[in-house]
Formats: C-alpha cells, sequence, structure tokens
C-alpha cells in the first residue's frame, strides 16, 4: 500500500510529480533540471526497506528518501515528519552519483611544454613546492583561453583511473577569479587512484595540501566530509585517520575526530599552527604528524569545550 502522506511529503520538498507505474511518481530533478519530469521515485519499499531515487537524464540517484532530502538541503521539520513515516537505517546512506565530467577542452599538458603561459603555470606551481614528479604524477595541467584560461588544472581520477573531479586556480597574480570548478558533484573520493586503504590516512583541505603531504592523503575539497568518501573510509580496513584542517575549521575537524573514534579508528588531530601542509612542504609537515599523539574521548571534550 502506498503511504499518501509520505506522497505529500515528498511533493512538498521537491514539488509535485505524476504517477507512474508500480508505486512510482516522477518528479523534475532538482539536481539537472530537466524540462520533463525524469526523477523517478519509489514509494513502495523493497526487501531492505528503501524507498530508491534515480533520474533517467543526469544519473543521480540514492537508496532512501533520507538521501535525497539530504542532497536538496530539506528543513529539520521535513527530516523529523520523514523520520515519522519510514523506517530509520543506522548505516551510512550512500547516494550514488554518476559524474559525467571531462577536463576542459582547452586543458594543455605543462611538461615539454615551452609556451610562455606554460612556464608561467610551472613557476607558479613550483612557489607552491608543487615538483615536476608531482605534475607528472596528478597529470597537473593549464588553460591559456576559455572558460579555465590563465588556470591550473588539477585532475582527481577514481580507482579505476577514471576522471571523477578537477579543481581549478588562477596563476594569474591579482585574478578576478581564483578558482572555478566543474558543474558536477563532489560527493567523490578525491585522488583515489593514489590511496591504500591499508594504511594511515591523511585527511586535508585542498589538492596542494594533499599533493605536499605525499603520502595517502586525501583532500576533501573543502572542509566537510562527502557522504560517499564518509561510508568508503569506514568500511575500509585503515586504523589510523589523520585529520589535519586549516586552523579556522577545528570545529568541524573534532566533529570529524569525534565520528571517526566513535567508529573505533584511531584518530589524530594535526594542530598546523596557521600554516596549512603546502605552505609548510613535506618535511615539515611529516615531522607535525610524527609528533601528533592519538586523541583519546577525554582530549577531544577538552578541545571542544575551549571553543566555547
Amino acid at each position: 500500500m502506498i503511504n499518501e502522506l509520505l506522497i505529500n511529503l515528498v511533493d512538498t520538498v521537491i514539488g509535485n510529480g505524476k504517477r507512474t507505474s508500480r508505486g512510482n511518481k516522477a518528479y523534475h530533478c532538482p539536481f539537472c533540471n530537466h524540462h520533463k519530469q525524469k526523477l523517478e521515485v519509489n514509494f513502495t519499499e523493497n526487501k531492505k526497506g528503501y524507498n530508491p531515487w534515480h533520474c533517467w537524464v543526469c544519473g543521480k540517484k540514492g537508496k532512501t528518501l533520507r538521501a535525497l532530502f539530504k542532497q536538496v538541503k530539506a528543513s529539520p521539520d521535513n527530516f523529523i515528519e520523514l523520520s515519522k513515516l519510514v523506517k530509520t537505517n543506522n548505516e551510512i546512506e550512500e547516494v550514488i552519483i554518476q559524474n559525467d565530467v571531462s577536463l576542459p577542452k582547452e586543458y594543455k599538458e605543462i611538461i615539454g611544454n615551452s609556451s610562455l603561459t606554460a612556464k608561467h603555470a610551472y613557476s607558479y606551481l613550483s612557489k607552491r613546492n608543487v615538483s615536476k614528479d608531482d605534475i607528472l604524477k596528478y597529470n597537473i595541467g593549464y588553460c591559456d583561453f576559455g572558460k579555465y584560461k590563465n588556470m591550473i588544472i588539477i585532475p582527481s581520477y577514481d580507482k579505476n583511473g577514471k576522471l571523477n573531479y578537477f579543481t581549478s586556480r588562477s596563476f594569474e597574480k591579482d585574478a578576478y577569479i581564483k578558482y572555478r570548478n566543474p558543474d558536477c558533484s563532489r560527493d567523490i573520493i578525491p585522488f583515489e587512484l593514489f590511496i591504500n586503504w591499508d594504511s594511515p590516512l591523511v585527511l586535508c583541505e585542498g589538492p596542494f595540501d594533499a599533493i605536499a603531504i605525499k603520502r595517502n592523503a586525501i583532500p576533501l575539497l573543502g572542509k566537510n566530509i562527502q557522504s560517499n568518501l564518509l561510508k568508503r573510509i569506514v568500511e575500509s580496513t585503515v586504523k589510523k585517520i589523520y585529520v589535519a584542517l586549516d586552523t579556522d575549521a577545528l570545529k568541524q575537524a573534532l566533529k570529524h575526530c569525534e565520528y571517526f573514534i566513535n567508529q573505533g579508528k584511531e584518530v589524530y588531530l594535526v594542530e598546523l599552527d596557521g600554516k596549512d601542509p603546502s605552505e609548510m612542504g613535506f618535511s615539515h609537515f611529516t615531522k607535525l604528524i610524527q609528533n601528533t599523539d592519538p586523541l583519546d574521548q577525554y582530549d577531544l571534550m577538552e578541545k571542544k569545550f575551549s571553543l566555547i
């Protein structure tokens, strides 16, 4: 039997849809904004108790309505109502995203390129402590015209070597736009190609930080951990996790530390003292983590109280 209250709630969050077959309803997709109603939501729970949803245009999909509500940033009241209407699941909910991302058509390699713009790009990277080997390892390039003109392009590849994202950073001295990233989801595992899930893991903010750290570092592309990365870390055999966010993100860093401690991981809070890993360089950062002790519940509470 279809729960009409649940249908009304979803209609409130993402707009009115039209009934289709097998207890489904089609909506205008809030992710790709296709003019036709191509986001299909199943209101009949499957054997696992999930309500799967899927957009037939952009490929975004998930297992639960809670995951859908998270993606569209539904209000707390909507989540409260949802919890009354569907079964809760303590597992981390995964939103599966099929990213259709490619490097800019203007992308060019830096190494072996004698153009003046390539030299400027190389000079900028050198000042950021990015070596020639790093450029080759991460396939770092640049653009000299187009949407990403005078920007460094840093690709990210999944475990199979497929591009799943890229970041860009202007190397102009007084750039009007410093960053410009692709119009696709960041809910991926950045730099996954280079990650050993059996070794200690370092979580940092940006790609330049991860490049400077060199060993088993994942850039969060911000201060928060996206759902697919979080799920992968929890399910992995990684025992030690180093959280190395910038000084202004201490609150978020402690939140991540507490979560992983509760998951049975050995967690280290790396306090950066105003300098990020890319500014410190590999040697300085390595010494810092070697002198960092694991965080216990008492230390965690003490640091949380210091923020009050």
